[in-house]
């Protein structure tokens, strides 16, 4: 079982270069409220900034077609989370503020054994 998974690592590593893989690392690490980001939502039209969202944020995965959500880490425990609609004359764009280390040898895994087993509360 351990050389059927090894192989299944090396055939999913054989076809990443190292831009591939740091590109991942540091979407990982956005989105586990790591990396500083700056996100701007602007009118194409006019040229002028509608808004801008800056600190540890993680830019939706699964959002609707033309909507963006943005949940940027605010304290220890505490998140804001910001719904945004695009249409054909408002966009955004994403920067990441400071650079960040990230291997490109080697995939980071994040295991949450809190996403995986939730609250449980018995009454």
């Amino acid at each position: 079982m351990n050389r059927l998974l090894l192989l299944i690592a090396i055939a999913a590593l054989a076809g990443c270069n190292d831009a591939d893989v740091a590109s991942s690392n540091l979407s990982k690490a956005a989105d586990n409220f790591q990396i500083e980001r700056r996100v701007v939502f602007y009118n194409g039209i006019t040229g002028e900034y509608i808004l801008s969202v800056e600190g540890l944020c993680s830019i939706g995965n699964n959002d609707r077609s033309r909507e963006v959500s943005i949940t940027c880490k605010t304290g220890p425990n505490s998140y804001k989370k910001h719904f945004l609609g695009l249409s054909d004359n408002v966009t955004y764009f994403a920067e990441q503020i400071d650079a960040a280390d990230v291997s490109t040898y080697h995939y980071k895994v994040i295991f949450k054994p809190s996403v995986i087993v939730s609250d449980i509360s018995v009454k």
